[in-house]
């Protein structure tokens, strides 16, 4: 302890010491004005102190302090419609879509398969109607492999 003090209020006391005398230094040496900015005058003639930074978004960007209108909510989807010819499912109606006659060649099986497939394949119709495709699918691979079976005979 030095001179009845704690080491800790010695160094606090000095600390408030050295405080004092760089505050009559800074004070000497600071150039008076410009611990505002350099605009002098914003529009309107205010002065920096009286300008708020926020009305600049609220120019050019409406009061954000107004609530927004609810957005309406949100309608559930329409349910998925199907496709006319995904009800016909029978024999004969797929065999009527591929309209596979005794003189289609082999090359013009392959490309109806092609075709069929890219409109009734399971994968490309919406969930309820998989069924459906699944069974028209079925259907007309039996029957295109039946042509191609005749053919190469």
């Amino acid at each position: 302890m030095l001179f009845k003090q704690s080491l800790f209020q010695s160094v606090l006391d000095r600390l408030d010491s050295e405080e004092e005398t760089s505050e009559d230094e800074e004070s000497t040496h600071r150039i008076r004005g410009l611990n505002v900015s350099f605009a002098a005058t914003v529009l309107g003639g205010e002065t920096p102190e009286a300008y708020r930074a926020d009305a600049a978004y609220r120019d050019n960007l409406g009061d954000p302090i107004t609530q927004p209108e609810p957005e309406p909510a949100p309608k559930e989807p329409e349910p998925p419609v199907m496709p006319a010819h995904l009800s016909r499912t029978s024999r004969e109606d797929v065999a009527a879509d591929l309209a596979i006659t005794s003189d289609t060649s082999l090359h013009a099986l392959h490309e109806k398969r092609r075709n069929f497939a890219k409109a009734n394949h399971p994968d490309r119709v919406e969930p309820p109607f998989r069924e459906q495709a699944t069974t028209r699918m079925t259907l007309a691979n039996q029957l295109i492999d039946e042509a191609i079976r005749r053919l190469t005979r």
